[in-house]
């Protein structure tokens, strides 16, 4: 698969009320192989106490800041803080994706979340910073592959849910992240479908 096939002329779904709630946003980054192929950046947060969220696959980002100017800008400044990544200098934007809802960090209160697509044109070196543990490119056919495609189950004060995800050597993306990814490959003509069970 490489960028030239890719259909990036989505029509994200954009939720109404989103400028009334908290809002964040991640960059989904990928770029393109020495073989044509297409990898997709994702990282590891680090661990620490009190967030539930810690050691999970995800994509650089975070909330918007009030000397943020739009969510797109929000997504550009975390990545940097983040990963050391430009997108700003090195970074060419591609496409918005639809806005997820989900919940700030040990708060109740709903949180929107917006990612940005962009392809990569820089230097391979990237300085991550103490909020990640590793940063990782997954090549997207692996990522599209059914046989990857797996279930998590996540317990819940309700019961035990079993969570699609992809796996990834001893990673697993799944939750929002999963759902970002379902949402980018779909518009590249791929659905993820489970191996089945």
């Amino acid at each position: 698969m490489t960028p030239k096939r890719w259909k990036l002329n989505m029509r994200p779904h954009e939720l109404p009320f989103r400028r009334r709630l908290a809002r964040a946003s991640v960059a989904l980054i990928y770029r393109q192989t020495e073989d044509g192929g297409v990898e997709l950046l994702f990282i590891q947060r680090a661990r620490r106490a009190g967030d539930p969220w810690s050691g999970d696959m995800a994509f650089p980002g975070g909330r918007m800041q009030p000397e943020d100017a739009t969510p797109r800008a929000a997504a550009e400044r975390e990545t940097l803080e983040e990963t050391g990544v430009d997108l700003v200098r090195h970074g060419h934007f591609q496409a918005r994706l639809s806005d997820l809802i989900t919940r700030q960090h040990s708060r109740l209160r709903p949180m929107v979340i917006t990612p940005y697509v962009y392809e990569w044109r820089g230097a391979q070196a990237v300085s991550p910073n103490h909020e990640v543990a590793q940063m990782v490119w997954i090549s997207l056919d692996y990522l599209a592959a059914k046989e990857n495609q797996s279930k998590l189950l996540w317990r819940t004060r309700l019961g035990t849910l079993k969570m699609p995800c992809c796996r990834y050597q001893g990673y697993c993306i799944w939750g929002l992240s999963y759902s970002m990814l379902q949402e980018l490959l779909a518009h590249q003509g791929i659905n993820l479908r489970l191996a089945p069970e």
